[in-house]
C-alpha cells in the first residue's frame, strides 16, 4: 500500500468516526435538562415553553416564550446568561449556585430542543 492510500484511509476513517460520534447525539443532556426545566422552569415558562405555566398569570412581568422569533433568536451564551444570572427587573431570578454547571448546559441544550436557534437577518 502506498502512503498516499494509507493517508487516505487514515483520513477517511477519522472523518467515519467523528461522523459516527457526532451521531451519537448529546449524551443525554436533554432528556437530563427537561427533567430540570419541568421541575424548576414549567411553573412559569409553561410545558411547551410558550410562557402559559400556571403561575405566569401572578407575576408582573410575564415569563419569555421560548418560541417567540426573538427568543430563538438568542444565541446559547445568552440563554444560559439568562438562566445563570437570571433577568434585571423580572421574576427571572439567577439559578447559577442552586444548581450545577452542568445542569445549566443542560437546560440550555433542552431549550433548543423546545425551540430551535434561528438567527435572525
Amino acid at each position: 500500500m502506498t502512503k498516499i492510500a494509507a493517508s487516505l484511509i487514515a483520513v477517511l476513517f477519522i472523518v467515519w468516526g467523528s461522523s459516527w460520534v457526532a451521531a451519537q447525539g448529546d449524551g443525554g443532556r436533554a432528556a437530563r435538562g427537561q427533567i430540570l426545566y419541568d421541575e424548576h422552569c414549567a411553573r412559569c415558562h409553561g410545558l411547551t415553553g410558550k410562557g402559559d405555566g400556571p403561575d405566569a398569570a401572578k407575576l408582573t412581568v410575564p415569563p419569555a416564550n421560548f418560541h417567540t422569533a426573538r427568543s430563538k433568536a438568542k444565541t446559547d451564551f445568552e440563554l444560559l446568561t439568562s438562566i445563570s444570572y437570571g433577568i434585571a427587573f423580572s421574576p427571572m431570578h439567577a439559578w447559577r449556585g442552586r444548581i450545577t454547571d452542568d445542569e445549566l448546559l443542560e437546560l440550555v441544550r433542552y431549550l433548543r430542543e423546545l425551540a430551535p436557534f434561528t438567527p435572525s437577518l
